[in-house]
């Protein structure tokens, strides 16, 4: 049998086949449940090496130490089945993302994508790996090769467009992102990553007022029924905040973004992210961290990825947890021993973020701007996005003001605000900056 895009399907059956459709569906998307769906498969074709190739994938793009087990279940059940190298390269990549190898990985799906590339699954697994290394280029790139065997009429189209614009946003090209996710999102208007996609083209060049009237205009389309809906929501939020808005972002954020306690790894990440930024800018968030602290309590040892470590330790540091701020920094210094990709995301980066969080935690603003300088100008390479990881130059802003280092923080905020010559958060930061104590250069700290 063959799957939508022409590609045989090993050991697929018609009802096999179709919830297999339906789960990549659901994935390209972001909405219903792909893992029931994707179940149904394998209930239904118990040999279907995509089947088993797919629930891996569902299990590791979380980065949800739960769901190492799973995938490396998968993994286990499909290794003597009939598969063809397609497939075979499917499960290859998984087992090394299972490994933490998350590079050598995305090389495997590169080259499953440049064989096939028609197979929507390769391209947006491949794609979340690009994510999940900070590689801005192949976030772009290993779409735009794919887009020439691509029609309009092929079902996924729309993702792929939305993948597209994520990756030229990335680059920094933002006339073209917001040109292909808003064709994603026309095509598809479920299509979450291209809402998203477009929301980061705003963030990018400071059009909050734009930002917000974009995700506002249709938010069932991107939220309801969606399990990236957390997401977009913080986009809003940060939107709200940059106008000065500190209200209406913690509105959302007791509502859509928190209120139902996710313990969802991504979606704490965006409550705590949006808390950091909301105490940096000096707004009173009260009793909100213990909730997402409790929230982190449970991975505060997994050391599984990096870039989650340093969410959770605002959360802890947040709410004062000395315990748990250690558990993180032991699980990092743990996890940075070896070669895997995940040893460098917490070497290279992860320990020192760590570190400055709970320094600027501490009031040991200095240290923490000895940490962060170093790490803001490589700190893509343990993930996120540009979006995210400006917590780094915000903290370092903010460490700078506090710590009495006048000449820096006034020469960060000059940055800041050429980007965002539009923003009254970056004019807070200006004014906070120009009355730091001192004017000790940035060498003695």
């Amino acid at each position: 049998m063959r799957d939508s895009a022409g590609y045989a399907a090993s050991g697929a059956t018609a009802a096999g086949l179709e919830a297999y459709e339906q789960a990549c569906h659901e994935l390209r998307c972001f909405v219903g449940d792909p893992v029931a769906s994707v179940d149904r498969a394998l209930d239904a074709a118990p040999t279907m090496a995509m089947a088993y190739a797919l629930k891996a994938w569902l299990h590791l793009l979380g980065t949800e130490p739960a769901g190492l087990p799973v995938a490396r279940e998968c993994l286990h059940a499909a290794r003597l089945l009939p598969a063809s190298a397609r497939e075979r390269g499917h499960l290859e990549a998984a087992r090394l993302v299972a490994e933490g190898r998350w590079r050598e990985a995305g090389r495997v799906l590169e080259d499953v994508s440049a064989a096939w590339p028609r197979d929507a699954l390769a391209l947006q697994a491949g794609h979340q790996v690009d994510f999940f290394t900070g590689d801005a280029r192949m976030l772009r790139d290993r779409i735009a090769r794919a887009l020439p065997a691509w029609s309009a009429s092929q079902p996924g189209h729309h993702a792929l467009l939305g993948m597209l614009a994520f990756g030229l946003e990335e680059c920094g090209d933002y006339a073209q992102a917001e040109r292909y996710g808003r064709q994603s999102v026309e095509r598809e208007r479920r299509d979450g990553w291209g809402w998203h996609a477009v929301a980061h083209v705003m963030e990018m060049q400071d059009r909050a007022r734009d930002g917000i009237a974009w995700l506002r205009q249709d938010a069932a389309a991107w939220s309801e029924g969606s399990f990236f809906a957390v997401h977009n929501w913080w986009h809003l939020a940060l939107f709200h905040l940059d106008r000065g808005d500190a209200a209406e972002a913690l509105r959302l954020f007791d509502g859509p973004i928190h209120g139902a306690r996710s313990a969802v790894v991504l979606d704490m990440i965006d409550a705590s992210a949006l808390l950091w930024r909301l105490q940096l800018a000096g707004i009173d968030v009260g009793d909100r961290w213990q909730s997402v602290a409790d929230g982190w309590a449970p991975l505060a040892e997994a050391g599984n990825y990096a870039f989650n470590d340093w969410h959770a330790m605002m959360a802890f540091v947040g709410s004062g947890r000395r315990k748990a701020q250690q558990a993180v920094l032991d699980a990092l210094e743990n996890a940075a021993v070896g070669d895997a990709d995940t040893a460098l995301f917490a070497r290279e980066v992860g320990l020192d973020a760590a570190r400055a969080v709970r320094a600027f935690g501490d009031g040991r603003y200095a240290e923490a701007v000895r940490l962060l300088r170093p790490i803001r100008s490589y700190a893509h390479r343990f993930g996120g996005s540009h979006a995210q990881r400006d917590l780094i130059d915000l903290t370092l802003l903010e460490a700078a003001a506090r710590a009495g280092m006048r000449t820096l923080a006034v020469a960060l905020v000059q940055e800041r605000r050429f980007r965002r010559p539009d923003s009254p958060l970056a004019r807070l930061f200006e004014r906070r900056a120009q009355g730091a104590a001192t004017d000790e250069v940035a060498t003695t700290a």
